[in-house]
């Protein structure tokens, strides 16, 4: 036996295993060490979020602390090294910036004394003797705590330890406990270059005037822009076909008007008229495709929001791990020795905790992505492979939840954390380089770049073995291993199928993204009056644009999953049945029809 045959048993045998597949017939649990790992992890995160609890920089966070670490609000222990600390803080519930308008916008924060004070001052005070009349009414003190009352007028450090006069009018923010200057011309270092621009720029001011002037307008247009997709998801199988004929069309016409061009040279390629010609069945099982996608959302309509419960459960971990991430800043301690002020800054192991944090937003962002995707194969599996569609559950949708939770969260583990571990590189390279732009020479700069690009390109082709993985998980109830091999050794053998749903298929859902779009942008000229300037209507015009292609890529986009998981059901089906007796297709008519002929 030739070394070559050997290599092909070792490398290709084991592929070509036969097992087959068995819809919905079976459920077992999948992937168990690596929901173990998962709720391991997630524990770890929780851990996270009890230390910064436990040690008190969550209530420093919300209730606010002055800079010599006493927390406002509460009775105080003394720090040591720093005098003014442990104080007696249960009548000061709120935080006073001797200075607040002094910024510090490149590490985020402001630089002045802060104090726990009992009330926020509700009028200017423009001399001493107003801030000491204050503090004597108030028992506050507007002055460091080493300055009595009755000195602040005449105190020789009230220049340093005193608030900056006049004393702007304040008011606390709810929840955190802050002063906040009610003039906004306050952060005028910061502000005065975008003031000076506004009322310099009569343009600007235009544009801003058009849009406070528009806000209903733009509203009403989101609107329209969110019903114009939901009506998309039920059209687009009647006008698929029309597309994709039309497309057709015009790339065979194109193709001879270059095929005349070349037709002298011995070595031309194969003129792309022909290619459309021998891909056409495969084009119409795409339309196919596409047409019973349409059932799908009639029979199971709550798929179209899927997105919005994605999105309000991604929003939900966005904000608490934001949180998590502002405890910990303030769980560290600095303590400054020669001004006995406190600062608090995370150094070192705490840095890990920031790190494992971090890793934390992206694992569990991507698993709640999978789950969304989980869902709909689940959902659109028990459609498919259900041969009486009113035996179907009387919530597939919920079912396919309750399914994936109690069987499949493992296989949702073990994929995200695949996504994870390539986009973590991908996204330090990518940090690197726009920390080195105009540093580094271009060999290094064209490395990163290249590097960023195949990440990139890597993690696109993962997240889509994934899907069709967890589409082959809701089929067959495998672990996540098996199920990518399976669906991949399906995908390869449906190659020019697949290359025909992902180009022509990809193409129609653009369009629907750009009518979408289109229609929207029409009415809202309309809408906007456009007999006026340009300056006044183009900007709303663009918001409500951008809002109308994010809508209908959400929404289009759950299409286009229902038709990969309508696909792979489908090649499965034509797999292993043939429609003789015992063997019956699943398909719909339109499949039947379509890929007997493929």
């Amino acid at each position: 036996m030739s070394l070559g045959v050997i290599f092909y048993h070792l490398l290709f045998m084991p592929w070509q295993s036969k097992r087959d597949w068995k819809p919905l017939e079976e459920r077992s649990c999948t992937d168990i060490p690596w929901l173990i790992i998962f709720t391991v992890f997630c524990i770890g995160m929780a851990c996270i979020c009890g230390f910064p609890i436990a040690t008190g920089a969550a209530s420093r966070l919300i209730s606010g602390y002055d800079s010599y670490g006493n927390t406002c609000g509460q009775n105080n222990t003394k720090i040591e090294g720093v005098p003014l600390s442990g104080r007696d803080m249960r009548e000061n519930k709120y935080v006073f910036f001797l200075d607040p308008c002094n910024l510090d916008l490149i590490n985020r924060k402001i630089k002045s004394i802060a104090l726990c004070v009992s009330k926020c001052p509700s009028t200017e005070l423009k001399t001493y003797q107003d801030v000491k009349q204050f503090a004597l009414n108030n028992g506050s003190h507007l002055c460091s705590y080493d300055i009595y009352q009755t000195k602040y007028t005449s105190h020789s450090e009230r220049f340093t330890k005193c608030p900056k006069l006049p004393v702007p009018t304040s008011k606390a923010v709810p929840v955190f406990h802050r002063c906040i200057p009610m003039d906004i011309s306050c952060y005028a270092e910061f502000a005065q270059a975008f003031v000076t621009f506004v009322s310099d720029n009569t343009v600007l001011r235009r544009v801003v005037a058009g849009v406070m002037a528009s806000k209903e307008i733009i509203m009403g247009l989101c609107v329209l822009a969110l019903v114009l997709s939901l009506i998309m998801m039920v059209v687009i199988r009647y006008i698929s076909k029309v597309l994709v004929w039309i497309l057709t069309v015009l790339v065979i016409i194109g193709s001879i008007g270059n095929f005349q061009k070349q037709h002298t040279c011995s070595n031309s390629p194969i003129p792309i008229h022909l290619l459309m010609f021998f891909m056409r069945k495969r084009v119409a099982l795409t339309i196919s495709l596409f047409h019973v996608a349409g059932k799908v959302f009639i029979h199971l309509p709550l798929l179209v929001l899927q997105p919005v419960w994605t999105f309000l459960c991604l929003m939900l971990f966005w904000v608490y791990w934001i949180a998590v991430l502002l405890f910990l800043g303030t769980s560290g301690e600095d303590k400054g020795s020669s001004t006995g002020v406190v600062e608090y800054e995370m150094q070192g192991p705490l840095q890990y905790l920031v790190w494992y944090h971090a890793v934390g937003l992206i694992w569990i962002s991507e698993f709640i992505l999978a789950f969304q995707q989980m869902t709909i194969a689940g959902s659109v599996v028990t459609y498919y492979f259900t041969r009486n569609k009113s035996q179907m559950p009387a919530t597939p949708i919920l079912s396919s939840m309750v399914r994936t939770i109690r069987y499949h969260l493992g296989t949702l583990a073990k994929g995200s954390f695949i996504i994870t571990l390539v986009k973590i590189p991908r996204l330090i390279l990518t940090y690197i380089h726009s920390q080195l732009k105009g540093k580094e020479n271009a060999c290094a700069r064209c490395m990163l770049k290249a590097c960023v690009c195949c990440l990139w390109c890597l993690e696109k082709c993962l997240a889509y073995l994934n899907q069709n993985a967890y589409t082959a998980t809701a089929i067959n109830s495998t672990n996540f291993c098996t199920s990518a091999r399976d669906a991949l050794l399906i995908l390869v053998e449906n190659a020019l199928r697949v290359a025909a749903i992902n180009t022509v298929g990809d193409f129609v859902l653009f369009l629907g993204k750009v009518l979408i779009v289109s229609c929207t942008a029409f009415a809202g000229v309309l809408a906007l009056n456009y007999q006026r300037e340009y300056t006044v209507w183009v900007l709303p015009l663009l918001i409500v644009c951008l809002f109308a292609f994010l809508v209908a890529h959400c929404f289009l986009s759950v299409f286009e999953n229902v038709v990969d998981v309508l696909f792979l059901c489908f090649a499965v089906d034509s797999k292993y049945n043939d429609g003789s007796p015992g063997r019956e297709y699943y398909m719909d008519k339109a499949l039947m029809v379509r890929g007997s002929c493929v």
